[in-house]
């Protein structure tokens, strides 16, 4: 067992705890992004700071104010000390377009996610600039503690 997917896996379970927290109702995304060993920053999808914590309108749609858990996770960064300059961010959807550019203009060099969703460009655009994209599928193997500890 690899070590670095042994680490993928815990980092995308914990990702999808942090979702969580999300208030959506529709999709919850939770996002981790880990620089040199440490989670720098975190993000679930979400409605600004100060708004009220409801993402969907009476219809069911999802409100156009709302921020995706890698926006969250980026821009809190941004407004810490840290730099997510060749970080990896684990989120548990595939990124859409728009975080795909604000992974690009970050310095994310690497994304692992869960869940694909059904619109690629965004990852069709992540790899067209360098970004490694890895997909897993599989978040339990009991080999994971074994390949870790003995690394």
């Amino acid at each position: 067992m690899d070590k670095q997917l042994a680490l993928d896996r815990r980092y995308l379970r914990m990702s999808r705890i942090w979702a969580e927290n999300s208030y959506c109702k529709r999709r919850k995304v939770g996002a981790i992004l880990v620089k040199d060993g440490m989670i720098i920053s975190d993000g679930f999808n979400g409605t600004p700071a100060g708004f009220e914590n409801v993402c969907e309108d009476e219809d069911g749609v999802t409100k156009p104010c709302v921020l995706h858990a890698e926006a969250n996770a980026i821009t809190k960064v941004a407004r810490s000390n840290n730099s997510s300059q060749g970080a990896t961010l684990y989120v548990t959807a595939s990124p859409c377009m728009e975080c795909s550019k604000l992974i690009i203009q970050s310095g994310i060099k690497r994304v692992v996610y869960n869940e694909e969703y059904r619109i690629t460009d965004g990852l069709d655009l992540l790899r067209r600039a360098g970004v490694e994209v890895e997909h897993i599928t599989e978040l339990e193997n009991a080999s994971d503690r074994e390949a870790v500890e003995n690394e």
